[in-house]
């Protein structure tokens, strides 16, 4: 994790702060991994970290295709609530009963709640 990174939009580099100090309170193992939510304008990607081996476990994104005809024309909160299902599913099938979670920089609202 770089602290250096030139940025040319300060919101940008605002989040990058918070998210470099949140990667060094968390991490995620194989019985826990860290659940990483980025959100971009338009979609939400969810993914299952396991940090001892650098490994995604599970992940999730709207442009799944069998996900992409079930939140279509939904509202962008609602189909990150789906998002959060299905890779819920994904870990319960994997084994996984808990994880870490890591908001990767975003505040806590909206579609990252």
């Amino acid at each position: 994790m770089a602290g250096h990174i030139k940025y040319s939009n300060e919101k940008l580099r605002k989040r990058h702060k918070r998210k470099v100090s949140i990667r060094l309170r968390i991490h995620g193992t194989a019985e826990r991994p860290r659940l990483s939510v980025f959100r971009s304008a338009r979609y939400v990607y969810a993914q299952a970290v396991d940090d001892t081996t650098g490994r995604v476990v599970a992940s999730a994104s709207e442009l799944e295709a069998k996900l992409k005809e079930a939140v279509a024309g939904k509202p962008k909160k609602e189909r990150a609530r789906l998002i959060g299902k299905v890779i819920g599913e994904k870990l319960i099938a994997t084994g996984v009963s808990q994880v870490v979670f890591d908001r990767n920089g975003f505040i806590y609202h909206g579609r990252v709640k």
